[in-house]
Parts: C-alpha cells; structure tokens; sequence
C-alpha cells in the first residue's frame, strides 16, 4: 500500500525553489529531502513531520503533496527530452524503438549509470550477442545475468532495499520469458522493477507493437540523426501513460502540449523553409520556425557515457529547470539567441547585456 505514494516533486520544486536552502532552514537534512525527492527513499518509509514540514513549505495540504492511488509515477533521468515529452514510470515498461546505429543503446547505458548514482539497482538480461554498442551498457550494468533463474535470484536477493531497473532483449519478450519472470515477481511482492526493452537486432522499427503493451515509448528518429541532435527521441510521437489523466503536476502538462505544439508546426513548416526560404513566410510563422528551431536545439545533451568521444562533459537538469527553460523559448524570452547557442548545452543561459 505505501508503494503506492508518491511525492508530488513537481508542485514541490515549483512552490519552493530553492528547496534544499530552505528545507535546512528549517530545520530538515537536505539528504533526507534529496533522497525523497528523487524517490530513493519510499514516501511511505518517511517521518510524518518531514512530510508536514514539507507540505507547509509548499503551502499546500498533505493530499496535494503526495500522489496516492495509482502507482503510476515519473521516474526523473534528468534528460531534458525524455522527462518533458515521455516519462520513465516507475514499476512499468520502456520500449526503445529504433534502428541499428540510432543511438538506442547508448541512451540505455546513460539511463543506467544515471540511475545507479540514484541508488537503482541496474540489472542487464545479456542476451549474449556482439552487438555494437552493447559493451557500453554491459559497463553500466551492476548486475548481469544470462538466464530468467538467474534474475529471478538477483531480484529476490534485494528485493526490499531498492528499485531496480531490468534491460531486456527482445528475443526474451518474443520467448515468453519476459511474460514469465513478471509473473514470478509478482507472486513474490517485489518493489516496482521497472522493464526498459531494446531490440538489437533492429526489427521493431516495423512492427506496430513490437514490444506489446508499453508504460513509454521512446521511438527513435531518423531525421534527427541525419542532422546530428542527440538524443534523437521523437519528442512528437514518443509518449508516456504518466500523461494519461490526472498524473502529470498541471503545469508540466501544460508545457509539455505547448511544446509537442510548436514542434509539430516547426517540422511542417521545415520544407516550406527549405524549397522557399523564410522570406515567403508570414511574420507568424516565422517567429513558431525560429522557435521551434530554439527548441529543437535545447533538446539535444551531452551525455555522461559520450564523453570520452565527444570530449563535452555530461550534463543532466532537474525537470524544475527543463519545465522553465522550455516555458521561456515557448515564451519568446530568448528571441534574440540564435538555435546553435542552445545545442549541445545543459541549462539555458541567458547572456546579460
């Protein structure tokens, strides 16, 4: 039952800033709240005055603060692209869709070495082949296993100190192997293990379901790879169920449709731009193409596992950050930067005059 709460991060970090500052003034350890925040320590395993406090910070009731019920709650990566347009929930499956050579297996090994400073536990399901880009996620995996057994003993082994984020092949939902270890978790009580599906052998760009019923879909796009952005998720077609209902705080939801918005509109007005220039475009949509192309640019980051070849260090930003990066270029706050100062870069920094 107590698994089932969640702390509201978003409503929190938007009500108090600079939260760590404020929380030790009064009087809580900012490990306690760092560990609550990003989920390391369980709502439910929490001190009932550390939650009061907290709610009376944000000023806000108990039942705003912590998300009962469902269950179903974002797990933040601090990947810009990923936490606005489709959230990893907790406890449920991510699929990555893509073709050989897109970059799948490097987001899964960043995902990994993310979360495992976060405390996860980082399991591999190996599926043994020699795939490139698969030693990367080997190096990023703390636990690697070869057969169903052996996860299932891992799993049991810690069920009760951490989350645990499990890589599998698909050759193993295709086997019916997946299907039956989750049965086995579920009749053992484990905490939420959370599933992300990689297909190395590139089929399931073709498949309309290639991995069956998913919490989030990452699908992989070629046009952004052609032109270099990483991490080259469609931010229009890649999705999460923590965008169904009520489960997203209100004004992530609202940035996030804002966003989707403008770069659907930019990618339609992309080949006008292209075969006639921005001349012959009104003023209006000149100003959503420049946006959309701020946008675009923002998105892209320099991960912690890419640093050795692209010599950029890696860069990771809290959801709090991305929401209000992404509501100033949807704003126009930074008209006047041009989209190649936003590539590449962590939080936007805007130049004082």
């Amino acid at each position: 039952m107590f698994d089932d709460l969640q702390l509201n991060v978003p409503l929190l970090r938007r009500r108090v800033p600079n939260l760590t500052t404020v929380a030790r003034a009064a009087g809580l350890r900012s490990a306690t709240v760092s560990n609550l925040c990003t989920g390391k320590t369980p709502v439910g395993r929490a001190e009932v005055r550390t939650i009061a406090a907290l709610a009376a910070l944000a000023g806000c009731s108990l039942d705003e603060l912590i998300i009962r019920g469902s269950g179903v709650a974002m797990i933040e990566t601090g990947i810009k692209a990923l936490d606005l347009f489709a959230p990893v929930v907790r406890g449920g499956t991510v699929g990555l869709v893509a073709r050989p050579g897109m970059g799948q297996l490097v987001l899964l090994g960043e995902l990994m070495l993310r979360l495992r400073k976060r405390g996860f536990a980082t399991f591999l399901w190996d599926p043994q082949t020699d795939v490139p880009g698969l030693n990367l996620v080997r190096e990023h995996a703390e636990i690697i296993c070869t057969n169903k057994e052996e996860v299932y003993k891992q799993i049991i082994a810690i069920r009760d100190e951490r989350d645990i984020l499990l890589a599998v092949d698909r050759t193993m939902v295709l086997s019916g192997e997946l299907f039956s270890l989750r049965e086995q978790l579920q009749e053992a009580g484990t905490r939420p293990v959370t599933f992300a599906l990689v297909d190395t052998r590139g089929e399931a760009a073709d498949e309309e379901a290639p991995f069956g019923p998913l919490d989030t879909l990452w699908r992989f796009d070629t046009d952004l790879i052609s032109r270099g952005f990483y991490p080259a998720v469609d931010p229009v077609f890649s999705t999460s169920t923590v965008l169904e209902g009520a489960q997203l705080d209100a004004v992530h939801l609202t940035i996030q449709q804002r966003a989707r918005k403008l770069l659907r509109r930019y990618r339609e007005l992309r080949p006008l731009a292209a075969a006639q220039g921005l001349e012959k475009m009104t003023e209006f949509d000149r100003q959503l193409y420049k946006r959309g192309e701020r946008l675009e640019s923002f998105l892209t980051q320099p991960f912690f596992v890419a640093e050795p070849h692209t010599k950029k260090p890696g860069e990771t930003l809290s959801l709090y950050d991305t929401l209000d990066d992404v509501r100033r270029i949807l704003d126009g706050v930074i008209d006047d930067l041009e989209p190649e100062q936003l590539f590449f870069k962590g939080r936007l920094v805007i130049p004082q005059p």
